[in-house]
């Protein structure tokens, strides 16, 4: 099992910086970024620096963990946009970039920038052919798209990424629709959750796998929850009860040994 560190996006870059660098030095195996503009909250007015923008600088900076985003929201640029920009990075990074891609949730951000916002399921239409766009264009000398969103014309992308098959990462639950283009075009995927979730979600995977006679292990999985570990019971008790609104894994360091045994017995290959 890889295990990866996702900061905190409000952070400044020195600080960002300062705890790849850590993360590099101790071991871990890759820094994930959230893709977004602004907080998802009523004042927007917090700092918050651009992902790929600052992989870049981090790409250039720390030699050797992977480095890629969890998530980029599709509606924030065309789809050919960031796969130049990523095949860049890889680049950069002598082949440690990986693209983690979701149909875009955050309307605040939409709304404020002008960027069209769309229903839930155009969102999803849309990151159904991104993938396939993408994945054209990373592997087809010159890429055609016909698509009832994005068009490719004889397209070319030069140079290709550093690795032969760039991981295309789809992040995202959604049982009906989201998991379904996972098992068409994703290399990886990540869902935030506890053990019990994971197990639930990568049930109805390998179900659309089989149905698209596809090996479910072609597909990496990856598990994303925020850490609090520490042998004051009090401030455990104390996170247990503030209703945390993300997926998180709280204990002891013997406590979270069991919780991380639990992912990886699941068949997770990345704790995040």
């Amino acid at each position: 099992m890889r295990f990866s560190f996702w900061p905190n996006p409000a952070q400044p870059y020195s600080e960002v910086l300062e705890l790849t660098q850590h993360v590099e030095a101790s071991g871990w195996d890759g820094v994930w970024y959230a893709d977004h503009f602004m907080p998802n909250a009523p004042d927007t007015s917090t700092p918050w620096p651009e992902a790929w923008t600052t992989l870049t600088a981090l790409g250039a900076m720390v030699p050797r963990i992977r480095l890629g985003t969890l998530v980029s929201g599709n509606t924030y640029r065309h789809p050919a946009v960031l796969a130049k920009m990523v095949a860049t990075l890889d680049h950069i990074t002598d082949g440690r970039a990986v693209l983690g891609l979701g149909a875009g949730w955050q309307e605040n951000e939409h709304q404020q920038y002008g960027i069209p916002y769309y229903t839930m399921a155009e969102r999803l239409e849309r990151l159904d052919e991104a993938c396939a766009l993408i994945k054209a264009l990373y592997s087809e000398t010159s890429a055609s798209f016909s698509g009832q969103h994005y068009q490719l014309d004889a397209a070319t992308l030069e140079p290709k990424p550093v690795q032969d098959s760039l991981p295309l990462l789809i992040g995202g639950g959604g049982e009906r629709v989201t998991l379904k283009i996972v098992a068409r075009h994703a290399d990886e995927w990540n869902v935030w959750g506890d053990p019990e979730v994971l197990r639930h979600k990568m049930a109805i995977l390998d179900g659309y796998c089989a149905e698209l006679d596809r090996d479910p292990k072609s597909i990496q999985r990856s598990a994303v929850a925020l850490l609090f570990m520490s042998d004051d019971a009090a401030f455990l008790d104390k996170m247990r009860e503030s209703n945390l609104q993300q997926p998180s894994i709280i204990g002891t360091v013997a406590e979270v040994r069991d919780v991380v045994a639990e992912y990886a017995e699941l068949g997770v290959d990345e704790l995040i």
